[in-house]
This record gives C-alpha cells, structure tokens and sequence, in this order.
C-alpha cells in the first residue's frame, strides 16, 4: 500500500512538465467519472472506448446542429460567462457523459478506453487570471487531462499545449497542482 491515502500512487512518473498518476481503486474512480457530476467542468477532446469494438467519439460540436430554421442557435453546451458565438468547438462531458456511461455498463469491463479532457477557453483564462500567470490565453491551446485504461490499470495524466515556445514550465507545474488539488476536493487523494 502507497503511503498516501486513497486512490492514487503519486510515484508513477513526474517530468517537469506532466504528472502521471495510476489509480488504485478503479471502481470508486470510475464511480465519480460516470455517475457523478465531478468531471463535469470539462470538455471532452476524444473519447474512445472499445467494448465488444471500439467507439471513437471526437468531441467537437457540430453548431449547426442547434440552429433553427431562422438560423438561432439553441446550443446549451456554453459555459456560464461564456457566450455561444465564441470559439468553443468541444463538447462538454456532462453532455457526452450518459452515452459513455451506457457503452461502458454491463457485466464485463471495457478492454480499453481512454478520455481526453481540456479546459474550454474562457475557463484558461480564469485559470490563467486566477493563478497569476503571465501566459496570454490566446499563447494556451489547451490544458488536458487524460484518462486511459488497459490491461486492467486505469491511468491519469496532465498535459499542456503551447503556441509560442517556452522554456518556463510554471504553466505545467500550477496545473499539476491544480488537478491534485481538484482530486482532493473529490475525494480522489
């Protein structure tokens, strides 16, 4: 048993730039991914689960879908403070969340799946404001959260994406610390 508590060996792996994590307790964790509202701030880059085969879902929303006849968008997919004609291609994984879950339940465990989740623009931004950062929001393409499962091991990594090329990894770092610091309000430490 790791010394810390829990759902999660911290020693896995740590770069400068990512944290990897492998959970311990997979249902409990899986328990909170599908069933409860925990992972909801996110949006979902990709998703592909591979059951009795293998479903790929992309993440990007289709707005066109939501127009009506006269053209107005009925999108609910945009998060408070946001607003429908700003650029937000991904959809949120309260929304995709029920059909992953209905692929995923039955009596036998997924052979594989693997989340991609990411912070939606105006939630860089805030995060970027709320940390003190220097990045501009536009220099940030994406802050992730990866979520794989195979061969019976349910893994947890943290990611950055870039436009400008930098040397400084305090991005990397405070979201390391932010996504320890959200599983440990979830109960997930």
């Amino acid at each position: 048993m790791h010394p810390h508590k829990g759902y999660i060996i911290y020693a896995l792996r740590r770069s400068s730039h990512m944290i990897a994590l492998q959970i311990e307790h997979i249902g409990k964790f899986m328990n909170q991914l599908l069933l409860q509202d925990t992972f909801d701030r996110f949006f979902i880059s990709e998703a592909q689960i591979t059951t009795f085969i293998t479903f790929s879902i992309d993440g990007q929303m289709h707005q066109e879908f939501y127009e009506d006849d006269s053209g107005n968008n009925h999108a609910d997919n945009v998060p408070e403070g946001e607003n429908v004609h700003q650029l937000n291609p991904q959809a949120r994984w309260k929304d995709v969340r029920p059909f992953c879950l209905q692929i995923m339940k039955g009596r036998h465990l997924p052979l594989s799946f693997r989340f991609v989740f990411q912070l939606s623009p105006g939630q860089i931004r805030r995060f970027l404001e709320n940390s003190d950062l220097s990045y501009a929001p536009d220099n940030v393409l994406g802050l992730f959260l990866n979520i794989q499962y195979r061969n019976q091991i349910l893994t947890v990594t943290t990611g950055s994406s870039l436009r400008i090329f930098s040397m400084d990894h305090t991005l990397d770092q405070t979201w390391d610390n932010y996504i320890r610091r959200f599983f440990t309000s979830a109960g997930l430490d």
